[in-house]
């Protein structure tokens, strides 16, 4: 870092606009962005080193972790009432989100490390698997697999673009000849049951997810081949961050969770 980065930081603050401060600057914008992202990162190294200093092994600060709305469902919500016991001094924050997102938050230092589906391949991000998810195919109780075809085009009932569940259902439902229709997109679990319970589409979920609805007769969930249905869930954070006690606590938790 030198004076000339910090006048970067000081236009852009100053203007209040990355855009207005490459003209003023008389730059491309996208190296306004790369010196405020350096910045971002030697705050956030700064701050890391802080952590460690005063990081005595004892779980306690902050910990801002990003998660697939079903893995928050499925898992981690039943987990909260342990992390608030076993570590009384960290204030653990729960972003969701679909995969794509929570990577890049993760790659612009914005959460602290991301339950995401893997796997994940990126030169900067660590991963480590925790959860191993059985995929199925979710429709209206009426609908069978095979009748899928007859039923013209198609709609996929999902989260926004970025879902990997999305990308899979895509992929799975062209290569089985489905045409499909523009697809309805959700930004909530239940929002999503709904729909394909009324019949209006279909969706791909871990089981666990749908097992009451589907219990309750509310929607059916079609078994896939295992190339098709698993996948896991894994944790992501960056390679150039330290992993604070409170980090090795949470990964602690989840091991030892039945």
């Amino acid at each position: 870092m030198d004076l000339s980065d910090l006048k970067v930081f000081e236009t852009v603050l100053r203007l209040g606009s990355i855009s207005r401060a490459a003209t003023q600057l008389c730059t491309a914008q996208s190296k306004v962005t790369t010196r405020i992202r350096v910045l971002a990162r030697l705050s956030k190294l700064a701050a890391d080193a802080r952590a460690a200093a005063r990081d005595d092994g004892v779980p306690r600060g902050t910990l801002l972790i990003g998660s697939l709305e079903t893995t928050t469902a499925l898992r981690l919500s039943p987990l909260l009432p342990r992390v608030a016991n076993a570590c009384p001094h960290v204030q653990l924050t729960i972003t969701t989100g679909n995969t794509t997102r929570l990577l890049n938050y993760v790659l612009e230092y914005r959460l602290d490390g991301a339950f995401v589906a893997g796997p994940v391949d990126h030169p900067d991000l660590h991963q480590r698997p925790f959860f191993h998810e059985e995929l199925v195919l979710v429709t209206a109780p009426s609908v069978r697999t095979k009748d899928l075809a007859a039923i013209g085009p198609l709609k996929m009932i999902v989260f926004q673009t970025g879902c990997s569940y999305r990308t899979r259902l895509e992929t799975m439902l062209m290569e089985m000849g489905i045409t499909l229709s523009e697809p309805q997109e959700l930004g909530s679990l239940d929002a999503i049951i709904s729909c394909v319970s009324a019949g209006l589409g279909v969706t791909l979920m871990p089981r666990g997810v749908i097992a009451a609805a589907a219990r309750d007769g509310r929607v059916a969930a079609h078994a896939l081949p295992p190339s098709r249905a698993a996948v896991k869930t894994v944790f992501v954070w960056r390679k150039d961050v330290y992993v604070s006690s409170a980090m090795t606590a949470l990964f602690d938790l989840i091991e030892s969770w039945p």
